[in-house]
């Protein structure tokens, strides 16, 4: 066998290989986000299977009841814009910082969070993951700032690696598993506490009774101040406007 090890595909995709897939999937967008002065995310999550409101096409296999969420996709535009918009003049606050979208690259929310940020003129990060149905990377997202995983473990890590707020709009249950791991994170002290939205009071406050949780003493009564509630993209900008500001403010102050 005279095939360099690294470039053995058979090796590399093979069990005893595993941990250097891992790792790969640490290193690379490290050092992609590192070159470009990528240090700041807010990060959007939401439904894959939400349409958007200019979809050509109707797929008869789509919910009807998913036509009444349209309207969310049209608010993560927005929201995502406007955030954007501001992201510009983040680095002359914040110097040697940038702040920018990211999604987790497929359809729907997350479509709508990299369009938004392509319509405001500003680039998104996508950070996609490799299924064999739903989910591929949209159109809006950019190519030196998009990836694709493998591992969720590692896709989950740099959604927080960078984060500095998050916002869910409504979701199935990947959306779900993001916003509980997220507060799970930061009840715990794992990430360090950053604004976290969830966007849809309606939606939120019908599927999920968290202070029901409080009640029977499954959480604390604080745990219900770890996320808010925003029902306009501009109420949400405003919003993390407020609270990263505030919090880089504290950390660039901090001398370590």
């Amino acid at each position: 066998m005279t095939e360099l090890a690294f470039e053995n595909k058979d090796f590399l995709w093979g069990d005893e290989a595993g941990p250097v897939r891992i790792l790969s999937e640490y290193l690379h967008p490290k050092a992609e986000f590192g070159s470009k002065g990528i240090t700041d995310t807010v990060v959007v999550f939401g439904s894959a299977r939400i349409p958007s409101f200019d979809s050509k096409t109707q797929d008869s296999n789509v919910h009807p009841g998913l036509e009444n969420l349209t309207r969310y996709y049209k608010d993560a535009v927005l929201f995502s814009s406007l955030l954007t918009q501001w992201g510009h003049e983040f680095e002359s606050e914040f110097h040697g910082r940038s702040l920018h979208i990211c999604t987790g690259g497929g359809p729907g929310i997350m479509e709508a969070g990299n369009r938004g940020a392509k319509e405001a003129g500003g680039k998104s990060i996508a950070l996609n993951i490799v299924l064999p149905h739903e989910q591929h990377v949209n159109p809006y997202s950019n190519s030196e700032l998009s990836f694709e995983f493998h591992y969720f473990f590692m896709r989950k890590l740099w959604f927080m690696k960078l984060c500095r707020g998050m916002i869910a709009f409504p979701g199935g249950f990947g959306t779900f598993d993001e916003l509980f791991e997220t507060l799970t994170l930061v009840q715990t002290g794992k990430k360090s506490r950053i604004p976290i939205l969830l966007y849809g009071s309606e939606f939120w406050k019908k599927v999920i009774n968290f202070q029901a949780l409080a009640d029977m003493g499954l959480i604390s009564p604080e745990d219900l101040d770890l996320f808010a509630f925003a029902d306009t993209p501009e109420e949400a900008v405003q919003y993390f406007k407020e609270k990263i500001r505030l919090e880089l403010t504290k950390k660039l102050g901090t001398k370590t």
